[in-house]
């Protein structure tokens, strides 16, 4: 860019002394004019020659090449220069903004780690992350990228999770968690246990998507691709007829009259303007949903992303948090807080998801010498003695089994019913939590148009109704199986219009087969398997369903830019087209029909950048 800035300025001034300075001999004047056209366009001349020894005849090289040469032939000297000259300034315009959509994709690249520090034989080894092994410990120092994807194990530290997801807030992190390799160490020296290769970590797989992002095409730059292949020999076929025929025809027209129009014509009709801002919008689209933590793998994804009309979720980890809490504690006849004990004590031994969220709600350590015994009962319950008293939790069958007189709950989620004794004292209800942003998501995105919007789940009718009802969804289908899934999404495809299209939301590796076969696969990326952000077309980096929202949006404000952008070139070549061939318009509409149409729809697209 700097080059060719410097080549512009240099070829400018050299135009603005041929133009203003009277050297009373027109050779000088020529010259200065021939060495200014060089300067800027020798380079244009050298790709058109070389674009046609390769079969690539019909572009734009070609096209300012034989209107600038042309407009020498005929002495039109200011003119030739200044085609060139500003056609190169688009192209200086061009390089920027696409140089600017690609720094905004490119600072995700500074999540890529440059080296990792591993503890081996009692030393700290710098190695290339590739090198490291699973199991290995790496050792993560203020300031640095955390290399690889691994598991905390010494140490404690905030987290800088920007460029992995876009949020703005450090993540405490504690013994124990989950690290993402992509993010940095802000303050303390942790130690990670590593859990994947650099292959297969989350820096690896993001750096992955975001690198072959733009090589899937939108219908509209295949449009565009297709439309200047057959459009440009058509042109030029205009263009000569429009030299030769009219003088043959007419004595009264000149050659030289028809061979100007001829050319401005070839200037005009040069398709850039489309070319070039129409990838440029679904770039800038693709840079600008990467800031906000929303990965797009393609601008086609982006084109569909605008036309959705109905919109599918799964619930398990993707509208709920996907884990077990205990939602209420009701005691009789003693505190909440002595039944929530028993519970926890009772469940002490066991792994099982609702029991480890019994002993999360207790919060309080555990002491085992208080555990006389325990005895699990297959499909009811536990029966355990915690100090001199006799422990009953579990379900409705397991009282009714002990004779126990209850009181029957109608909560939904899994309920446990509590006897010591053999007198009923309470229950806990344990459920999955709704996603704090749920409800105003699936809000917004009936107050932005979509039709639809339906939950998939294999749990319970009662459970998804319930869900279903809470969040305010359109449609829920319970109790399916993976298959079940992939034959209703199939159902649920031919209920949108001609345009429309049809998204899945998901997390899970069942959910693979439905992203899928979606017209747009959408999954959570920060908790998510990895089969189902694979097998997604758009990857939510810090699992909030709110970036559905912000993904619609920008999808939908990039095809606005793009629309623009077509109507607006088309409208204005078309006008200037018409009054060159009849005259009306000089070389410099024509220059502007064409480069000033290009840096208008430059500076368009890059509008999209601006993510608010």
């Amino acid at each position: 860019m700097k080059k060719k800035g410097i080549k512009i300025i240099l070829a400018t001034l050299l135009f603005l002394i041929a133009l203003i300075v009277n050297f009373n001999n027109e050779w000088i004047n020529q010259a200065i004019y021939i060495l200014s056209y060089i300067i800027v366009g020798l380079e244009i001349v050298r790709k058109a020659i070389r674009n046609i020894t390769r079969g690539k005849v019909f572009d734009e090289n070609f096209l300012m090449t034989v209107a600038t040469i042309g407009a020498f032939g005929i002495g039109e000297f200011p003119e030739a220069v200044a085609v060139m000259l500003f056609y190169q300034v688009g192209e200086l315009f061009q390089s920027y903004a696409v140089d600017k959509s690609r720094k905004s994709i490119s600072s995700l690249m500074d999540i890529r780690p440059d080296f990792a520090n591993v503890e081996r034989e009692g030393k700290i080894q710098k190695v290339d992350p590739e090198e490291v092994k699973i199991g290995e410990i790496i050792v993560v120092k203020p300031g640095e990228k955390v290399p690889l994807d691994g598991q905390l194990v010494e140490g404690k530290s905030s987290l800088d999770t920007k460029a992995l997801t876009g949020e703005s807030l450090p993540r405490e992190l504690t013994k124990g968690e989950e690290v993402l390799s992509g993010c940095i160490n802000l303050n303390g020296v942790i130690k990670i246990e590593v859990t994947k290769e650099y292959g297969e970590s989350t820096v690896s797989k993001i750096l992955d998507l975001v690198e072959n992002a733009s090589s899937k095409k939108s219908k509209s730059e295949n449009f565009i691709s297709k439309f200047a292949r057959y459009y440009t020999p058509i042109v030029v076929i205009i263009a000569l007829i429009l030299a030769i025929v009219p003088p043959l025809i007419d004595k009264s027209a000149t050659f030289s009259e028809w061979l100007y129009r001829a050319l401005s014509f070839l200037v005009v009709s040069c398709p850039c303007a489309l070319v070039i801002s129409i990838p440029l919008s679904f770039f800038g689209g693709i840079g600008g949903a990467s800031k906000r933590g929303i990965l797009i793998k393609g601008s086609n994804y982006l084109e569909q992303l605008a036309s959705t009309e109905i919109i599918v979720f799964d619930k398990t980890g993707t509208l709920t948090e996907g884990v077990f809490e205990v939602q209420k504690i009701k005691a009789m006849d003693m505190s909440e807080e002595e039944l929530l004990k028993m519970v926890a004590y009772s469940e002490n031994y066991s792994n099982h998801p609702i029991a480890v969220s019994v002993k999360k709600a207790y919060h309080k350590e555990i002491d085992d010498k208080q555990i006389i015994k325990t005895e699990e009962l297959s499909g009811l319950g536990i029966a355990s003695k915690i100090g001199k008293r006799d422990v009953l939790v579990g379900n409705e069958k397991l009282m009714e089994e002990k004779q126990i007189q209850f009181t029957q709950c109608d909560e939904i989620g899994t309920v446990l019913y509590v006897a010591i004794e053999g007198k009923y004292v309470g229950y806990l209800v344990i459920a999955d939590k709704i996603k704090e942003d749920a409800i105003n998501t699936i809000k917004t995105l009936k107050e932005n148009h979509i039709k639809q919007t339906i939950m998939l789940t294999g749990d319970r009718k009662k459970v998804g109704e319930s869900v279903a009802n809470k969040l305010g969804l359109d449609k829920v289908y319970t109790e399916l199986l993976p298959d079940g899934k992939v034959e209703k999404v199939e159902s649920l495809r031919k209920e949108k219009s001609k345009k429309g299209k049809l998204a899945f939301v998901g997390d899970g590796i069942n959910d693979a087969p439905v992203l899928a076969i979606s017209d747009v696969g959408i999954a959570m990326g920060g908790l998510g398997a990895d089969s189902a952000i694979e097998a997604a077309d758009v990857v939510l980096m810090t699992d909030e369903l709110s970036k559905i929202v912000e993904a619609i949006h920008l999808a939908k404000k990039t095809m606005r830019i793009v629309k623009e952008n077509i109507v607006f070139a088309i409208l204005i070549k078309v006008l200037v087209l018409v009054l060159s061939t009849l005259g009306l318009s000089t070389m410099w509409e024509a220059v502007f029909a064409d480069v000033g149409v290009s840096i208008i729809a430059i500076i368009n697209a890059l509008r999209v950048l601006r993510v608010k």
